[in-house]
């Protein structure tokens, strides 16, 4: 007879969350870098909410979550990073950093505070408005999923 035996919970998912954890509350990430886009911050905020609804059974609360995410946008940049025979941008890189604070208030030792950041490459020519809604969607969904792993995942 063999005995499987494990500690900590565990879910099909992939997440490590603890049974009595029930809620989880993410708090608006401001958009403190130098350069100002407006709603990139409320899309973010967004962003993180929707993926940790979609792939946890936690519910989220305004105040009082179990699990809280705060922090802030502290780099927003574009910068070329190829040229062309005329000495002008061939390809832009917009990169994005968040510095995250997040509380386990079932379990303080799971605290964590880091920064996360990822950029994305496009051609100079594409339309910035085009380049930047393109560049920000695949540069979230990575930062996103990198603090879900982070926080949640644990693996």
């Amino acid at each position: 007879m063999s005995l499987i035996q494990g500690c900590g919970a565990y879910s099909f998912t992939g997440t490590s969350i603890a049974p009595d954890v029930k809620t989880f509350q993410v708090n608006f990430f401001q958009n403190q870098s130098p350069i100002v886009i407006p709603g990139i911050d409320q899309t973010f905020t967004n962003q993180l909410q929707d993926l940790i609804l979609n792939q946890t059974n936690l519910d989220l609360v305004t105040n009082s979550g179990d699990l809280i995410y705060e922090g802030e946008i502290v780099q927003y940049y574009i910068a070329p990073t190829s040229a062309t025979s005329q000495n002008t941008a061939a390809q832009n890189r917009l990169s994005i950093a968040i510095n995250l604070r997040f509380y386990d208030t079932k379990d303080p030792t799971q605290d964590l505070e880091q920064r996360f950041s990822f950029f994305f490459d496009y051609p100079a020519a594409q339309s910035e408005n085009v380049a930047r809604e393109q560049a920000i969607e695949v540069i979230y969904e990575r930062i996103t999923q990198d603090i879900f792993n982070a926080t949640l995942a644990k693996w």
